[in-house]
């Protein structure tokens, strides 16, 4: 099947590397068309063997065919993967469900922040008591919930359902407190029995003096016995008092068989247990960046604006839709065959779009997709590049050459 350059999209990852890729080609396919005339010599031995598929008769066709192909190369699908992206968009609008004007804003910085600022007099003003109490000493203010609630809120576009941040806030709070109280209860107890056992030991000389001193184990079972009787005193700091008073390290301080209690074996685990202790943060910063994604990208659509990654996310989306087989369809057929260059650097989202568009596991001989990749020269990680999707292709399609 013979096709044209607007009908072959080649993908690359910068705008530099399209002009350069663009021009290689054309210089190609000019080198070909002269050695298919006999004109100069071949090339390379892969332009050689390609004139050697073909009836010298045949020749003069295929160059004239060359020729034609270099000079459309002005109108060649090659582009990275946003512009192609947001002119499938532009081009599909009825069937991607998207605007057929849309600008390219590629600094939403300030967009974002407003949206944060909204969400903040929603739902951050009005708290009172503990929940307002715990957002100022947690997050502060929006510029400070802007950094952890950037990372989050692509992936949370989903409508905002369930409680409200103060009542997540609240609940878990009392979650919190009382979880804090079962901690303190035994060792109130705990620390007295325990400082007369070192008490004990010290006087009969039963421990290494070096290592069991009053000085240092009275300190942290004062420490302990505050802690425990204030229900508000939640932070528990007693330095090496963790690790001395537990069994392995009243064996080390004593010198015959060590004390057993079970204030010592509770010891290792107190303080992943304080450090462990139920926090509001995920549950409310799963919220705001629910509310804040849906927002954002309600504010983006009613501005006819989209960002680079919004390119991705909004084919995506319209290919996974119900009308997104139609949508794929008529992508494939506008582009039969597909060469995807620096494919290592791919993230999942780029991947599903073009595992979507040409159905890979189908194997239809009408369409191609060729990835071109080396996974040693993956070096997009930080931006959500996935080395696995080359990785793992061969595995997820074992038929595919």
């Amino acid at each position: 099947r013979e096709l044209l350059p607007p009908q072959i999209l080649v993908v690359t990852f910068t705008d530099a590397a399209t002009k350069e890729l663009r021009e290689r080609i054309r210089t190609r396919l000019a080198e070909a068309a002269r050695f298919f005339r006999d004109e100069t010599p071949a090339p390379d031995a892969l332009i050689a063997e390609l004139r050697e598929e073909y009836l010298p008769e045949q020749w003069s066709g295929c160059a004239n065919r060359l020729d034609i192909a270099a000079q459309w190369m002005d109108e060649a699908a090659v582009s990275t993967i946003h512009s192609w992206c947001q002119r499938m968009l532009r081009e599909h609008a009825f069937d991607s469900g998207s605007l057929f004007t849309q600008t390219l804003e590629t600094d939403h910085s300030d967009l974002l922040g407003e949206v944060l600022r909204d969400y903040w007099r929603m739902f951050c003003y009005p708290m009172q008591g503990d929940a307002l109490n715990w957002v100022r000493s947690n997050w502060g203010g929006p510029a400070a919930l802007l950094p952890r609630v950037r990372g989050l809120f692509a992936s949370e576009r989903d409508s905002v359902e369930g409680k409200a941040p103060a009542e997540l806030i609240a609940e878990c709070l009392l979650e919190r407190r009382a979880a804090l109280l079962e901690l303190k209860m035994p060792w109130r107890q705990w620390a007295d029995e325990l400082l007369a056992l070192c008490h004990q030991g010290v006087a009969s000389k039963s421990v290494d003096g070096r290592k069991m001193q009053a000085r240092y184990f009275e300190p942290w079972f004062e420490k302990i016995k505050t802690w425990a009787e204030d229900e508000s005193l939640e932070q528990l700091d007693i330095g090496t008092g963790f690790t001395r008073l537990t069994p392995d390290g009243m064996a080390e301080a004593w010198k015959g068989e060590s004390p057993c209690h079970p204030g010592l074996d509770a010891m290792p685990g107190l303080k992943l247990s304080l450090d462990g202790l139920p926090t509001p943060d995920a549950a409310v910063l799963q919220h705001a960046a629910q509310w804040v994604g849906a927002r954002f990208e309600e504010e983006k659509r009613r501005r006819a604006e989209m960002g680079f990654d919004d390119m991705l996310l909004r084919l995506d989306a319209a290919l996974q839709s119900d009308g997104g087989e139609r949508l794929a369809t008529l992508i494939r057929e506008q582009f039969p065959v597909a060469l995807i260059d620096e494919f290592q650097d791919t993230d999942p989202v780029q991947y599903r779009i073009f595992e979507s568009i040409y159905r890979i596991e189908d194997n239809n001989p009408e369409s191609g997709l060729f990835l071109i990749g080396d996974p040693k020269q993956s070096i997009y990680g930080f931006r959500g590049a996935d080395i696995r999707n080359i990785l793992d292709f061969q595995d997820d399609f074992p038929d595919a050459r």
